[in-house]
């Protein structure tokens, strides 16, 4: 197996860990770690990775600079060539593209992407594969949300997700679901 590499990025949220391997003379990013109420992402990331060191590369460190900017509440978007798709099955490749295109400032629903898909009746199965979203900020998984506005689940934890899209000005109500204005798909 190939060595992997880290990247330790710190947020206001706590430490991200970016995880990366030469493949085919590149780097590619084979996994983004959130920390979570019961772990830390390095954690996280040596459970799935043991042995992974710490490195950047050229391609990583401006990739690490540009989530930073994001965590900061800039307007950043992301490239797709640096991380490794092919580690998903199809279905979760075409889910998460479709979540990669929904805007800054807007929001969509399982059930919006899966007709946006042409599979209806697979929502579930959307937001399935989007909590299992092995790259959260490349691929803004907060931007998927419960058809009524609940928030949902997120790797990073509820306030993470409602964080994110308070730096993107999505509006919510007093009672903390999410104004429907800007819905995508």
């Amino acid at each position: 197996m190939p060595d992997s590499f880290y990247v330790a990025l710190p947020s206001a949220f706590g430490a991200i860990a970016i995880v990366w391997r030469a493949s085919e003379g590149r780097p590619q990013v084979q996994r983004v770690y959130l920390p979570t109420v019961e772990a830390s992402a390095q954690q996280l990331m040596q459970t799935a990775f043991a042995g992974a060191r710490p490195l950047s590369h050229p391609t990583i460190a401006p990739l690490a600079e540009r989530m930073q900017s994001f965590l900061d509440g800039k307007p950043v978007d992301f490239d797709l060539q640096w991380i490794a798709l092919e580690r998903c099955s199809e279905f979760q490749r075409r889910v998460l593209l479709a979540e990669h295109g929904i805007p800054r400032g807007w929001v969509s629903t399982c059930g919006r992407i899966a007709r946006h898909l042409e599979l209806p009746g697979t929502a579930r199965a959307v937001g399935r594969a989007l909590a299992r979203n092995p790259f959260p900020i490349i691929i803004p998984c907060h931007r998927a949300i419960k058809a009524g506005g609940e928030l949902g689940g997120y790797p990073g934890g509820v306030e993470m997700k409602r964080a994110l899209l308070d730096r993107e000005e999505v509006q919510f109500s007093a009672a903390g679901r999410v104004v429907m204005r800007k819905v995508y798909y």
